[in-house]
């Protein structure tokens, strides 16, 4: 599948790859930061922002989404980080593709599998009248029944996309992703340990890499280190932007 993406920046190639219901939008600000050090693409993930839609969608097809991406543009070496389930699809190219893989960075995810837990945001979600709605306002409003967080809502409703003949539609595709939500929380079990450099971030307020977690990062990825950043939740790189750029910078320009 040809992906929609973003590409600025100068020096070697980082590639970085959202979450669930996300999209590169959710990556500007970080971009513009990134940018002074390294050549920066983030795409949209299938079923996601602009790229297009299909029934498909498990780590294996997003893997090779971003792997295909890679080799139209001519790169046969990245850095590649990603959030959540882009961290996942992340340490899928570094299992599957480490020749391509230079250094991973992930932030908030671990290799083990994960309880299906989007169910309210679907529900929220599947809740909005999007054939009568007219404004953003009225989205919020029958969101907030489901989602209190208004910080959530207003990340959950960059996917609504004015139509050129007025109202909205969902740049995501809603009922794809929620009959394969199950697909989105299985583990990373590679045959044999991956001995990359990589770098793990996480919310010391997400409960998404654990204690326990950090003995089977390590069984998998030797070479990685650990960093929990105080303060921060499971969208740390928008809670704590600069903390994670100077990881990650620090980390990849070593």
């Amino acid at each position: 599948m040809k992906l929609y993406y973003r590409i600025s920046g100068n020096g070697p190639v980082l590639m970085i790859l959202h979450g669930l219901f996300g999209s590169s939008d959710n990556w500007v600000s970080m971009m513009g930061m990134l940018k002074n050090h390294f050549t920066v693409i983030v795409p949209d993930l299938r079923n996601h922002g602009r790229s297009p839609h299909s029934d498909a969608f498990n780590y294996q097809v997003l893997r090779d989404d971003a792997v295909e991406l890679l080799k139209d543009l001519g790169i046969e070496e990245a850095f590649v980080a990603g959030h959540s389930m882009g961290g996942k699809v992340a340490m899928e190219m570094a299992i599957h593709t480490p020749g391509l893989v230079k250094k991973l960075v992930v932030l908030d995810i671990s290799p083990r599998a994960y309880p299906i837990r989007h169910q309210f945001i679907i529900r929220g979600l599947n809740s909005i009248e999007i054939e009568s709605l007219k404004t953003r306002q009225e989205a919020d409003e029958q969101l907030a029944r489901y989602i209190r967080e208004q910080r959530i809502r207003q990340f959950l409703l960059k996917n609504l996309a004015r139509q050129e003949s007025g109202g909205f539609r969902w740049k995501i595709n809603l009922p794809v992703i929620e009959k394969n939500l199950y697909h989105i929380g299985k583990p990373q079990s590679p045959d044999q340990p991956v001995p990359i450099p990589a770098l793990f971030i996480g919310g010391k307020q997400s409960d998404y890499i654990t204690p326990p977690d950090r003995e089977l990062i390590h069984k998998i990825f030797p070479l990685a280190r650990i960093e929990m950043i105080q303060g921060a939740g499971h969208w740390l790189h928008a809670e704590k932007p600069d903390i994670v750029y100077g990881l990650i910078t620090g980390f990849l320009t070593d």
